[in-house]
């Protein structure tokens, strides 16, 4: 049986090496999606068996006998043991937002490969690793946050900058969200109805299970998904009604005044009055579309159109500016490498851990299927044809404001698409126009739709079946995405108490409503302007914006990785420190390199200071081509921008400091490897009572 098991291992590995091999040789031709699927499923599969295996049996030493804060510190609210699975279902949800959606999506620009690479080996070495550990140690140390444990093991200058600077990330990463929803729902009125119709199925839901009908959770849900079907199928005759479709057709700029308002109810509203109703009705649209993507893929098995490098590959990109390295790899942050995860797994995840066994499928596991979804919105966004990919993708403001001049443009780059083909196209899907319609989620809507209505058994009804499913998709990206601003909000709302109850007690009481509801105003207005920036870019926002994010997250997870480099140098000296020292050095490299040629390269399109000088000189040899005081925002914006990735470079520069001084003094044996862990307490749960 163990020669078998060796054998069937060896054949999965072998299998891993094969696909990723030929993915990365096959040049000239087209290449099917399987290759891809299995690839990333191997490898999955074997980092999961031996590495995750690896670090949590020698390095973390998880113990089954040990009990959890769940268990210790058990009071039926915040602190609950929990059955693995729906737990995972849990951590999955919350960690899978819209960035394993998009950022693939984006960085499809440079091919299918490099996103590929980086999302399999970054997952599996990197981000993975990043989420077992610090679910370890939060699990360790009583569910403690992020910032409290980088203040305990680290010090107080570190745990402090860490919690300035997961506020910041907090605020850009919400904006940049919000950008994404708005850019997919401009101009669309059978979107932007069904996304409005969830608000009240939401509210409603949560009447339902509180008042009306209480713990009848699958009659609520059976009675949700119904009423989300029906508000897709209504968006399409509110779309075709002459007196109903310009009520939901939505300028960029009013789509993110309602976003906003959205924001700030959701944040101080009671939660179980939309919040938690919205984030169950969206886990269970995420759930099931995921799951029959995956299928459609596997059925279909299409072929990608785009090729393994395009010509962007220099850094001229439509999307985005900049080469592949660093930008691939900030592009893609969830789906490889995200330090938002590590505010999940110190956050709900670690009180409700039953055993710590757990752990490695929570945490490693859970990361490899976010990683899963990653590849599938690749794939997705690949099997379009290059033409309408970049005719969707890249903004008005580079290609032209007519679908004629956006045309012609994007087949002089080597991409053949024509005006009228976009305009049958966007006539298939019930849309007006599909050019320029930036921010990633109509594109992979479009690739999605293609899937489910080319050859799975939901896809009948020609020009019907195609719309249906590109709204829906539109709808399942945007509900992913809302899912994360008004958790998010929420979130950050908290941090922003916290903070302010050092200044004046009250404001850090998250009970008292005159302190929510300003400290939820100050958030929404914080990302809010952010958002409105990005909605007045000619460049349509995400171009500049999130390169910003990007930067942002993998800043965070080289925080999250400095933590746990801490731990392990606690714990073993030197033995393991390769485990999170090789991510750590990679993603420092990374985010620093991109960090400072968006602040400090000279070309316009990268470079934030170098676009608003660009744009002063315009200015003032009144070429701007725009209102003098709508360039001048842009002005400010550009310096606002520099300064915010300035601002969170010096900030983590002071953790890395504070990490290093403490390795330093631990490996010389001036520092005390002290860890802050709660006692040993034998665990009497027997997983009969979950």
């Amino acid at each position: 049986m163990k020669l078998l098991r060796s054998f069937f291992w060896a054949a999965i590995a072998f299998a891993a090496a094969v696909c990723l091999g030929g993915i990365a040789i096959f040049r000239g031709e087209r290449i099917n999606s399987a290759w891809l699927v299995v690839a990333a499923g191997c490898a999955y599969a074997t980092g999961y068996r031996f590495y995750g295996k690896f670090i949590a049996t020698r390095v973390l030493a998880l113990d089954d006998q040990r009990a959890t804060p769940a268990e210790r510190l058990r009071n039926g609210q915040d602190f609950e043991p929990t059955n693995k699975w729906i737990l995972f279902g849990h951590h999955f949800a919350a960690i899978a937002g819209p960035g394993p959606l998009v950022g693939p999506v984006l960085a499809a620009q440079f091919g299918y490969l490099p996103g590929t690479l980086w999302i399999v080996i970054g997952a599996v070495l990197g981000g993975a690793v990043q989420d077992l550990i610090i679910l370890f140690a939060s699990m360790r140390r009583d569910g403690k946050s992020l910032g409290q444990m980088a203040r305990e093991e680290i010090g107080k200058a570190g745990g402090f900058a860490a919690t300035v600077t997961v506020l910041l990330i907090t605020i850009i990463m919400l904006a940049v969200m919000a950008l994404v929803v708005v850019n997919a729902l401009r101009g669309s009125p059978w979107g932007t109805f069904t996304i409005a119709a969830t608000m009240p199925i939401a509210v409603f839901m949560g009447l339902y299970l509180r008042y009306w009908r209480p713990a009848k959770v699958l009659e609520c849900s059976a009675i949700g998904f119904a009423l989300l079907v029906a508000a897709i199928l209504g968006g399409r005759a509110v779309a075709q009604s002459a007196s109903l479709a310009p009520w939901f057709t939505l300028s960029a700029l009013a789509l993110a005044g309602a976003v906003i308002v959205y924001g700030f109810l959701a944040s101080a509203l009671p939660v179980w009055l939309l919040l938690a109703p919205r984030d169950y009705l969206s886990t269970f649209v995420k759930l099931g579309v995921v799951l029959m993507l995956a299928a459609g893929i596997a059925l279909v098995r299409p072929q990608l159109q785009l090729p393994a490098f395009t010509r962007f590959v220099d850094g001229t990109g439509p999307i985005f500016a900049g080469k592949i390295f660093p930008f691939c790899f900030i592009t893609i942050a969830c789906g490889a490498v995200s330090g938002f995860h590590s505010l999940i797994a110190s956050g709900t995840t670690p009180k409700m851990i039953a055993k710590e066994g757990h752990a490695l499928p929570l945490g490693y596991g859970a990361m490899l299927a976010e990683s899963f979804v990653a590849m599938m919105a690749l794939i997705a966004a690949c099997t379009l044809q290059p033409g309408v990919y970049f005719a969707v993708n890249s903004p008005a403001g580079l290609v032209g404001a007519t679908p004629q001049a956006a045309a012609a443009a994007i087949s002089s780059w080597g991409f053949p698409v024509s005006a009228a083909g976009m305009a049958d196209l966007a006539r298939d899907v019930g849309e007006k126009t599909l050019f320029a319609r930036t921010g990633g989620a109509p594109s992979l809507a479009l690739g999605m739709a293609h899937i489910f209505a080319g050859g799975t058994p939901f896809g009948a009804g020609g020009r019907l079946a195609i719309g249906f499913w590109y709204h829906f998709a539109i709808m399942f990206e945007a509900l992913f995405i809302l899912t994360i601003i008004d958790a998010g909000t929420r979130v950050g709302r908290f941090m922003l108490q916290d903070l302010l109850g050092h200044a004046w007690k009250p404001l850090g009481r998250t009970s008292w409503m005159p302190g929510v509801t300003a400290a939820s105003a100050a958030m929404v207005m914080a990302w809010g302007y952010f958002l409105i920036q990005g909605v007045r870019d000619p460049l349509g926002g995400i171009n500049s914006l999130w390169p910003l994010f990007g930067i942002a997250n993998q800043l965070l997870a080289a925080i999250a990785l400095c933590l746990a480099t801490t731990i392990l140098v606690k714990m073993h000296g030197l033995k393991f420190v390769w485990i999170t020292c090789a991510p750590l050095g990679w993603l420092v490299t990374v985010t620093f390199t991109a960090a400072w040629q968006k602040i400090f390269s000279p070309a316009p399109a990268i470079g934030f200071l170098a676009q608003a000088a660009h744009l002063e000189a315009s200015l003032r040899a009144g070429a701007a081509g725009s209102p003098a005081a709508a360039v001048e925002a842009l002005i400010f914006n550009a310096r606002l921008d520099a300064a915010v990735c300035g601002i969170l470079l010096l900030l983590v520069a002071v953790i890395l400091v504070d990490s290093l001084r403490l390795w330093i003094g631990i490996l010389r044996g001036v520092r005390e490897p002290r860890l802050r862990e709660s006692p040993f307490v034998v665990s009497r749960l027997h997983m009969e009572e979950l």
